[in-house]
């Protein structure tokens, strides 16, 4: 049988009457492999069936389906790519973690797990298979923060210089709502390869100047993370996208396309899609405390978990002291002297595994057990207020601007890097 074109094949039972074996029936088709890993038939089409799906309650028209599924296969290159890197780490998720992050998604639409699982299911889908994608997503999401953290470097130089800039803007600031679309250039690309990405780009320009939707063209022709959300990048001021998109934008008017754009990674196309002043919202800010256990080859990812567990138990019950704990145990050196507390921080400057944790709680409440990219945590709200202007929250806030252009320039290259070392190999439709 051809591994190539059948995953499995089931063996009906033998007919009583006819004494022969049925023939063999197709279970799943691996379309393609990512080193060691495949890529399933059904896989790709759970993604094409998503797209579908939300472009129907939009009204948003699609590509063909021939398109769909080469960025859905894109997606899964990627998904599959990062997850086995998490393997290698030894990074899991378990099933309390998951339980604790569809509890938060539940609680941000207003509702529970019993509501989206009630919903996930109306819509057609498995609500087992939505859970563990969404176990895969936040696996996926780790692994990429773990490894583009250590590429970025912010000096105090860079931040001084973002909060002049800041001042000088003074309310004015403004932030747009961006659509991207990329041309990309493969590693060790020709001339010739060059110019046709370039000769691409171009007719993707024409396309969008004769008025062709744009998310419809990004979904088609783009190469860019977010290709299969339409290209949407979401609001964002000049001083947290890319540079090369921040140049380019200023000045810009709602509806114009700009580009093609060079960069390493290819041509990009942006649509400024909005533009409004910067949207003024009051900056909450906490303080709190934590332990933070790392796995490791000595301290399992259960015995951690096991060991918070116990922690939260006394704690609650009075038997244990938090700042001794973390003073003996923490493995968070700038806070376990301090007996695991952090200042009054803006929370959105925590990763989101811990921020998510730490607003749901209320004051004084102890979390339970959970896990980030650094390790096990448990957490607890000492004070959350809303912040005044201080010169501290405007340096929080230009370091989280700084860091959030890095991470997004950073992962890209990160994402290509990892291809260019993987074997892909996608296997032409039969």
């Amino acid at each position: 049988m051809n591994f190539r074109r059948f995953l499995a094949t089931s063996v009906l039972a033998l007919g009583l009457s006819q004494g022969a074996i049925a023939k063999p029936q197709l279970i799943d088709q691996v379309v393609g492999t990512v080193n060691e890993g495949v890529i399933l038939q059904s896989e790709v089409d759970a993604i094409i069936n998503r797209v579908k799906g939300q472009a129907k309650a939009s009204g948003q028209e699609l590509p063909s389906d021939d398109a769909l599924r080469v960025q859905a296969i894109e997606r899964l290159i990627d998904q599959t790519l990062l997850l086995q890197l998490g393997e290698r780490m030894g990074m899991e998720i378990s099933d309390g973690q998951l339980d604790q992050t569809l509890a938060n998604m539940a609680r941000e639409q207003g509702g529970t797990i019993a509501d989206m699982r009630a919903s996930v299911e109306a819509s057609g889908e498995s609500f087992q298979q939505f859970r563990e994608d969404i176990r895969r997503e936040i696996t996926t999401q780790q692994v990429m923060r773990a490894n583009v953290d250590r590429r970025i470097y912010i000096s105090l130089q860079e931040i001084d210089n973002l909060l002049k800039i800041m001042d000088q803007q003074g309310g004015n600031a403004e932030e747009y709502d961006i659509g991207h679309i990329l041309i990309d250039i493969p590693s060790g690309a020709s001339a010739e390869d060059i110019a046709s990405a370039q000769e691409r780009a171009s007719k993707v320009i024409d396309m969008l100047n004769d008025g062709q939707e744009f998310k419809r063209i990004a979904i088609a022709s783009s190469s860019g993370s977010k290709a299969l959300e339409g290209g949407q990048l979401g609001w964002m001021g000049t001083n947290e996208m890319p540079s090369l998109f921040a140049e380019a934008v200023k000045g810009k008017k709602k509806d114009d396309i700009i580009g093609p754009l060079r960069s390493g990674a290819g041509f990009h196309i942006i649509k400024v899609q909005d533009v409004r002043g910067r949207q003024v919202v009051e900056t909450v800010e906490v303080r709190s405390r934590h332990i933070l256990l790392k796995p490791s080859i000595i301290l399992s990812e259960e015995k951690a978990r096991s060991m918070l567990a116990g922690f939260v138990k006394d704690l609650r019950a009075g038997e244990a002291d938090f700042a001794a704990l973390a003073k003996e145990y923490s493995e968070d050196p700038g806070s376990a002297l301090k007996g695991g507390e952090y200042d009054w921080t803006d929370p959105t400057t925590y990763v989101p595994a811990f921020r998510d944790t730490l607003m749901a709680l209320e004051k004084d409440e102890i979390s339970e057990p959970f896990r980030s990219t650094f390790g096990w945590h448990i957490v607890q709200l000492l004070e959350k207020r809303v912040a005044d202007k201080t010169d501290l929250a405007k340096k929080n806030r230009a370091q989280q601007l700084l860091y959030n252009r890095k991470f997004k320039e950073e992962s890209f290259a990160f994402q290509q890097e990892i291809r260019e070392q993987a074997h892909i190999d996608i296997f032409a439709e039969e």
